[in-house]
């Protein structure tokens, strides 16, 4: 029997932040296929520059943000159109975030109004900031460019 059979080692160690419970870091990374279902129309018309939200076939709600059955009655729900623009209903600034925001912060979250539409849209808000932006301030959509399929790809901007 051999003795000096030893398993492959590398040279870094394992960094340790407690003790007692012991608490290191670990790296882990995964792709995953991830699903938008019911909700693809809203992510393809954000791609195209559109914005969808749903309106229900039976009381007539409709949603800024999309849901496959109403909330007050329960019947199906179908995409409409959104308009791009709106008003500010309200406002509030972000001096911290996500790791996704963190080299945007400070920024502003606004909830979008829109005629004709009976809930409200939430959304970054570019191009006004502090004393600048105020309640019922006209807005207007913007799309990125380049879509990644989230809900970042729309943002506002003053109108």
């Amino acid at each position: 029997m051999d003795k000096n059979i030893k398993l492959p080692e590398t040279e870094e160690g394992t960094v340790l932040f407690k003790t007692d419970p012991i608490i290191i870091k670990h790296h882990y990374e995964v792709d995953y296929l991830h699903s938008y279902a019911q909700d693809s129309p809203f992510f393809a018309g954000l791609a195209n520059r559109k914005l969808l939200g749903s309106r229900c076939g039976a009381c007539a709600i409709t949603y800024a943000t999309p849901r496959g059955h109403c909330m007050e009655c329960g019947g199906a729900t179908e995409w409409v159109e959104l308009p791009q623009s709106g008003r500010v209903h309200t406002y509030t600034t972000c001096h911290f975030g996500g790791e996704a925001f963190l080299k945007e912060t400070p920024f502003t979250l606004v909830l979008v109004e829109f005629d004709g539409v009976d809930t409200l849209f939430l959304s970054r808000l570019l191009g006004a900031e502090g004393d600048e932006v105020s309640i019922g301030m006209p807005v207007r959509a913007r799309f990125l460019r380049n879509s990644k399929f989230k809900a970042t790809d729309v943002y506002f901007v003053p109108a």
